[in-house]
Parts: C-alpha cells; structure tokens; sequence
C-alpha cells in the first residue's frame, strides 16, 4: 500500500491518523452493475475474505489457452525501482529473488536520474531466468534508450524524446495525473496503470493504515489480516484507472500508443515505529530519517502505551512490510507477446503494442488473446493481432478469449459497444475506430477490472 514519496503527504497523513475513526461508504458501480467497495471497506476481514474465496474459485474454473505458434507470452514489469534513490528500500539482488518467485520474466528498470550516474549503467543481462533492461524514471517520462542520453537529459523535451526514442529506445508517458494534457508525440507509449496513483487517491485508507499501527489490538488484527491475505491488502486500493484510459482512448485515435502498467515498486512501505520514551513514539517507514518519522502520543493513541512497554528509547517496536517486490508484482504486470526472451524481441514487441495488463493476484492471465478475424466463423482468417492497423473494411469481427470467467467487454473509442459472460467475446466491427478489451473479475461481491488489452487500430479509409 504505497504512500506518497514526498514528505509532506506522509506527514499530513500521520498527523490526521492520530484522531481518524474509520468508516467509508459504498461507492457506484463503475462500469457495471454490483456494487462497488471503497478500498477501506475492503480492508476489512470479511471482505478479504471474500476476496480470496473468489480468487481461488475462479482458479479452479482456469481455462489453459495454448500460446501462438512461434510466440511466447511473457510476464513484464514496468516501472521498476532497486538501490537508486534515497526513499527506494530494494535492491536488485533482492527483485530478482522475488521476481523469480513470482514468475517474471522481464523487468524494465526505472532507476532515477542521479547525475553523474548514468541509469544505462545497471542490470542489463538475463539471469536466473530473468530478464533485466535498463531505463530511467525522468522528467515526466519512462525512458528505455537504445545507449546513454546523459547529453540529451537537459534537451528540450520534443528533444529529448527523439533522443531516447532512436532506433529501438522506448519511452511512455509516466502518472498521467500529473500531465493530463502533455502531448504524446513522439511516445512509445504511455502507462494505462499505475500503482501510486491508486495509493495517492486513496488518503482515507493511508490514514487508517497508520491508525492501526499505533494501536496494540488494532495492530494484531492488521498483522493477522496482512499475514491471511497479502495480496488482497495490498490490492485493496486498486481502482479502474479512468483518467489514464481516457487519455489512452483520446490519444490513440491519431497515434499508436503502447499501454504498460506501471508497478512504481520500490520496497519502501515498510512500516516501522519508534519508541521515544514511555509516553510518545515516531511513525514512518524504513526510508525515513528519524527526524521525518511523525511524532504520536499516548495522551492521542492510548493503545500505544501497550505497544511501548518493555521497550529501550530508540528501539524499533513495531515493524510491517506490505510491498515486498513479490507482492508488488502480482500486484500488476504487463504481458508481452514476443519471439524470445532477449531484449530485441521485447524492445520490438512492446512498440507494436503486442501487450496486455493484468493484475496477476486475481488470477494467472497467461494466454489471453485477442484479433480481428474476418470470413466464415467455422474456418476464420485472422486479420489483426493487439497493436496492428488496419483500413476497415465489412465483414471483420472481434474475437477475444480470457483463461478465466469474467465480463468481456469490448470498447471503441472508449465507449464499451459489445459485451459478454464468460470466458469469450466475438463482436462485428462496427466501423473504424480503436478498439480495445477489458476482462472484469467477479471479486468477494463487486466486480474488479482485471485485464485490460492493447487495442487494435481499425482506421478509415483514405
């Protein structure tokens, strides 16, 4: 459950959390019918629970759905931090234990520019399985070059995304919340997903976060649920990314926009407190300086003073990790459908958007696939795969499949024109447009977006 990085949010929050009784109601359904929880009802024993009683019964009901011949659909991080600034908690040794874990195949680094440290000059091999490809999380952007840039860092900015862009470099439009309008000219991409944006609109569950660590029963009973259910508190805050899919719909009528998910991992939501004397603690995370860890009082918190007793001055009494990188990464990937495991074949697979983002913690959605078919539907011709172009024409249908049960829905433009129940959709194509696939996951009694495609860009005809 991230925070945000800079000091002052994390500071409003703690201070607010000194006094926060919890309680939240719930939200519209958005965009179908059940009901939807706020993240901080879903932090809540019965929801949880719920949740994992959905994940693993739709495990259960898993179709295996064979991978094209001469493809391999392979598991990608995107945006991705390990020993590169001073609020990051991870290493890369310890990302790629957890990342082996976890079933990753590739991760994209976004190693923070540090002049004169050259972000190029990192992992750039695979091992033990995993692929590792170097890039940076600058100036607004996630840059993957082709070779150093250190030259162009300080470029205009039309500049420096040619300069990043050459060749196969790649470089995607990064927290669209705080550049909505910047121009996506020149871009590979843009993130269609990011995991701080959610913890960023979720302050009601950050503070109750922090109320629960200065409280002794309030504590045990977060211990115990983060110890059951891992995945489902950490994915509490997950919601349906509109501001970034609208961009991506708007935007990709006149470009070819690659849709990544952005992990925005960094192993730094390790809680910890600190005892100061009897009567007062400091609250905050590993990579915080003592003298950034939030003061809090018994005379506010009287739970705390059970926490405290037994305790030196100094000494860390209460110490909770709710990101490790294995959590963040089945948190939220990016499939990518390429010839091999080598950079080449991923760099040129990503730019033709032959990709799909999954949060991988309701389910595995390796095998999801997705084209345009046109002729009989006992012996279809297929005639686009995620990320083609192609002149419309009559007769073309869509045609998408999802290893589990869900709501398929399929969109155009950003306006959803077609639907269905269960584990396919096949639907006209009605003129020309981008088309797009979401896969919606009944979880613990709301319906949870789980899978989003890469779209196909049906133009007209000139």
């Amino acid at each position: 459950m991230p925070i945000p990085k800079s000091p002052s949010p994390w500071a409003a929050v703690v201070v607010a959390a000194l006094a926060f009784a919890t309680g939240a109601g719930v939200v519209a359904s958005e965009p179908l019918e059940k009901p939807r929880y706020s993240p901080t009802q879903r932090l809540t024993r019965e929801r949880l629970a719920a949740a994992q009683a959905s994940v693993e019964a739709l495990a259960a009901r898993r179709r295996v759905l064979p991978i094209p011949a001469g493809w391999r659909d392979l598991r990608c991080i995107f945006h991705a931090h390990a020993e590169d600034a001073s609020h990051t908690g991870g290493t890369r040794p310890e990302m790629l234990a957890d990342a082996q874990r976890a079933g990753v195949d590739v991760v994209f680094l976004s190693d923070h520019h540090r002049p004169p440290r050259d972000f190029m000059e990192t992992w750039r091999f695979m091992t033990n399985g995993v692929l590792f490809i170097p890039g940076s999380e600058c100036r607004g952007f996630l840059a993957h070059p082709m070779a150093s840039v250190i030259p162009q860092m300080e470029a205009p900015i039309p500049e420096f995304v040619k300069a990043v862009g050459r060749g196969e470099g790649m470089i995607f439009l990064s927290h669209l919340e705080e550049r909505p309008d910047h121009s996506v000219e020149g871009l590979t991409g843009l993130e269609i997903y990011n995991r701080h944006y959610d913890a960023k609109r979720d302050m009601m569950g950050l503070i109750a976060v922090a109320a629960r660590l200065t409280d002794a029963r309030e504590l045990a009973e977060l211990q115990d649920l983060v110890r059951l259910y891992p995945d489902g508190v950490l994915a509490g805050q997950v919601e349906y990314p509109q501001l970034y899919l609208d961009k991506w719909d708007h935007d990709g009528r006149d470009h070819h926009l690659t849709g990544v998910a952005a992990n925005d991992c960094h192993h730094n939501q390790v809680f910890i407190l600190k005892k100061v004397d009897d009567d007062t603690a400091r609250l905050g995370t590993i990579v915080d300086k003592d003298e950034d860890l939030r003061p809090v009082s018994v005379s506010v918190r009287p739970g705390l003073r059970k926490l405290l007793v037994g305790h030196a001055p100094g000494e860390i009494v209460v110490r909770m990790d709710l990101d490790p990188y294995y959590r963040a990464f089945r948190c939220v990937s990016t499939h990518v459908l390429a010839e091999a495991q080598t950079e080449p074949a991923l760099r040129m697979a990503v730019k033709a958007g032959r990709a799909f983002v999954a949060h991988e913690w309701m389910g595995d959605a390796t095998g999801f696939r997705c084209g345009l078919e046109r002729g009989p539907a006992s012996a279809p011709e297929h005639a686009a795969g995620m990320g083609d172009e192609l002149t419309f024409q009559s007769g073309l249908r869509l045609h998408a499949e999802s290893p589990l049960p869900g709501r398929v829905r399929l969109l155009r433009d950003g306006v959803t024109v077609a639907e269905s129940a269960g584990n396919e959709l096949v639907a006209e194509v009605i003129g020309p447009g981008v088309y797009r696939v979401e896969v919606w996951l009944e979880i613990g009694g709301e319906w949870r977006p789980w899978l989003y495609a890469n779209p196909i860009y049906v133009r007209a005809a000139k």
